[in-house]
């Protein structure tokens, strides 16, 4: 064979693999599983490289003020489990978690009505992982989930992964609608479709900031259980409220058709990753096996400093600081939103939590601005991050927990510059950013103007 001849063969051999591979950055592209095509990065998490820079004021990302925690104070519990207690805090635990954290669990809980046996609990890394295994036990490819509209972006990130077809829901100002529900339950299954299940948020929601009432979680539960569809309660800051007693959690008044989520990422530190889900006896077995099968057993060291803190700490004291300190974030939000947004701005008024869901006056769409937003030194997440269907173009989520109250204050500034020139823009040349309004907004919020 020429010198010629093996140069023609081998760029034969090269276009070969050239075509098979096409211009994909990942050759394993074809090997993956299906529901693994549905994963996407969520819009918050592409956020967090730009947000964290220093100059820019976020108003993004959920973190807790974990500098209001007694640093000393966990110190020391950590030093003391290691001496006392190492061997057993280093090694393997038990795949429902620990039974003095689980009995502990009991007492926090009781805080939101909730009453249940420490078997009733299964501890997990963090309230996602419960989503997870939740998601995991019930859902089969193409099953429905019911959650509001919006909703977490993390949980749409769960069902989506394990394939589930995702249906919002209409909220109101006190949160999901009841015959909303019902219409989204006839025409689901007038589709032949299975409902799986209701997921919910229903104090302090995550991103929308409203809370369902007494009464509106009882017409809520009393759809579920007379459909036989298992409500999800997600209730990650039902301890933080500003206002009064915590609300008494939907999972109080049905022992056996709810199964009810908690972490302590927001009442202790989001770090150790510890959360919790309260179910039905054979629905905790099925969680068991399947967090077993995915990570044996959670972290026996994280499980343990939360037990010793909630041990020897004042934790419902701490709860009070974390309720004064995002109290205070909150109303700095609030002020800076009144005095600043320019008219046909609206925004929500949380009593508790972490956000509040602002809609943009009409014909501005914010994906379209955060560009420019965060040229202005500010960020925040865009409203179709908690949709799977394309909407929430008009409206975006601002979280107040993390900034200290003067850097909200300016984050507002910044903010309300960017959207007056959006209107100028809007005004002058006649474009909406290739938006199509939605007649009404998800979650129709107070015009505090």
């Amino acid at each position: 064979m020429t010198l010629a001849g093996q140069g023609r063969n081998r760029g034969a051999a090269a276009e070969a693999e050239v075509t098979m591979t096409g211009t994909r950055l990942d050759p394993w592209v074809d090997a993956y599983a299906s529901r693994a095509h549905a994963m996407r990065a969520s819009e918050i998490r592409a956020l967090f490289a730009v947000a964290s820079r220093p100059e820019v004021v976020s108003l993004a990302g959920g973190m807790p003020f974990v500098q209001a925690l007694p640093v000393e104070m966990l110190a020391s519990t950590a030093q003391r489990l290691l001496y006392e207690r190492g061997d057993v805090a280093l090694q393997y635990g038990s795949g429902q978690g620990d039974v003095t954290l689980r009995e502990q669990i009991l007492q926090v809980i009781a805080e939101v009505g909730v009453t249940a046996h420490p078997d009733d609990i299964v501890v997990t890394t963090g309230s996602q992982m419960a989503l997870d295994l939740v998601t995991r036990v019930f859902c089969d490819p193409g099953d429905v989930v019911l959650v509001e509209s919006p909703s977490y972006v993390g949980a749409l990130g769960v069902f989506r992964s394990y394939e589930c077809n995702v249906v919002h829901v209409a909220m109101d100002e006190e949160g999901l609608v009841p015959s909303a529900l019902e219409e989204a339950i006839a025409r689901v299954r007038l589709a032949g479709q299975r409902i799986k299940l209701i997921y919910t948020i229903p104090s302090f929601h995550n991103p929308a900031g409203v809370t369902q009432g007494p009464g509106r979680r009882a017409e809520v539960l009393a759809i579920a259980q007379r459909e036989g569809i298992a409500l999800l309660e997600d209730d990650p800051y039902g301890l933080l409220g500003f206002e009064g007693e915590p609300p008494r959690a939907i999972r109080a008044d049905d022992a056996d058709g709810v199964i009810y989520l908690g972490s302590f990422s927001k009442t202790i530190a989001a770090g150790l990753r510890v959360g919790w889900a309260v179910a039905p006896h054979g629905v905790r077995e099925k969680l068991v096996l399947a967090a077993e099968a995915a990570v044996l057993c959670p972290s026996n060291y994280a499980q343990l400093t939360v037990s010793e803190y909630l041990a020897t700490q004042p934790w419902r004291e701490q709860i009070k600081t974390f309720q004064e300190v995002y109290r205070e974030r909150r109303d700095a939000l609030l002020e800076s939103l009144q005095a600043l947004m320019p008219e046909g701005t609206t925004w929500t008024i949380p009593a508790g939590g972490f956000y509040s869901w602002l809609t943009l006056p009409h014909g501005l769409d914010a994906t379209a601005m955060l560009p420019r937003a965060v040229a202005n030194l500010v960020a925040y997440v865009p409203g179709t991050g908690f949709y799977v269907n394309g909407q929430g173009r008009q409206n975006l989520r601002l979280s107040y927990c993390y900034p200290e109250p003067d850097r909200i204050r300016e984050g507002v500034r910044r903010l309300a510059a960017v959207i007056e020139s959006e209107l100028e823009l809007a005004q002058t040349f006649g474009t909406t950013h290739g938006l199509n309004p939605v007649s009404g907004t998800s979650v129709p919020a107070p015009n505090l103007q």
